[in-house]
């Protein structure tokens, strides 16, 4: 394998909260980016709690912190980055990475562009963390893993197909793929900016953040190009610049609570039992119980302990 698990999930998030951050503010409030940040946190939360997605857990986890959260306009796209947490868990199965991607857009959904974008980031990152990601052929595969839509994002991404055949500028990809349809083209954008420049982070998310004024763009293909390059590929500096703990301005205000929660997401992924969510089953007759200071965790190997 050529980078871990581990720094593959930490380098989506990495990848997705650069981008936000580098983004100039354009016509986004700074507030509804932080609000669709605080969902994508508060899902990881349920998933690492419950082990599986749960909506209802989810929705009132949302009630809880977010009572004032109303999607607008202005938030829809960024939707798609709630749903990250969801393309981590289940990448390694596609079929329940299909159906559990769209459950999750049913919890706000109401824009089917959002929802084909949903298939085709989460798909796009699957491919990435099982290492089968093929720049010539994504494109192919996500509009089929898509299927049968109205929407236009899968004539836009293959657009991207044909720019990128014919080695397009910047320029002129911005000046094609810039419609009416601001959330297909946001969404086209990034694809763009990964796929002419996969092996370099830095450059993807620079080149993102010259398109437009939104941050969904640069999230996007960050949340990509890190997921393919993992935090290694991530520059250092772009770190301790950016995601400061206190950082208003970007997508997540709690950078350190996301990366614990990240690393967690993989634990409960990878079948780590954590003994202390199951207290239980420890006070039966003719068990052991251990010293309580003591950490304990059991490991398995994917696909042994993990019952969803």
């Amino acid at each position: 394998m050529r980078y871990s698990l581990f720094s593959r999930f930490r380098g989506t998030i990495l990848g997705a909260l650069l981008g936000a951050n580098l983004a100039k503010s354009g016509d986004k409030s700074p507030q509804a980016v932080s609000d669709i940040g605080k969902l994508m946190l508060l899902g990881t939360e349920s998933l690492v709690k419950l082990g599986k997605l749960d909506l209802d857990d989810w929705k009132q986890r949302q009630q809880e912190e977010l009572p004032s959260f109303h999607l607008n306009n202005n938030a829809t796209s960024e939707i798609i980055l709630a749903a990250l947490p969801v393309a981590l868990f289940f990448h390694d199965n596609l079929l329940k990475l299909r159906n559990n991607l769209l459950h999750t857009y049913q919890l706000w959904g109401e824009d089917p562009v959002v929802r084909d974008g949903i298939l085709a980031l989460g798909y796009a990152i699957a491919l990435s963390l099982t290492e089968k990601l093929d720049s010539q052929t994504l494109i192919a595969q996500i509009t089929s893993f898509i299927g049968e839509t109205s929407t236009s994002l899968p004539k836009k991404l293959l657009q991207v197909n044909d720019l990128l055949s014919k080695h397009a500028g910047l320029e002129t990809a911005k000046a094609e793929l810039n419609t009416k349809d601001k959330t297909s083209s946001a969404i086209a954008l990034a694809f763009y900016c990964f796929l002419s420049t996969p092996e370099d982070f830095r450059l993807t998310v620079l080149r993102a953040n010259r398109l437009l004024p939104s941050p969904i763009i640069g999230a996007i293909a960050g949340a990509l190009s890190g997921t393919y390059n993992s935090t290694a590929g991530i520059p250092t500096q772009w770190r301790v610049l950016y995601l400061s703990a206190d950082n208003s301005t970007g997508i997540l205000v709690n950078y350190p609570q996301m990366l614990e929660l990240t690393d967690a997401l993989l634990a409960v992924w990878s079948g780590v039992y954590n003994l202390s969510l199951h207290p239980k089953p420890l006070t039966l007759e003719g068990c052991v119980i251990l010293d309580k200071q003591n950490f304990v965790s059991v490991f398995a190997a994917p696909r042994v302990i993990r019952a969803r």
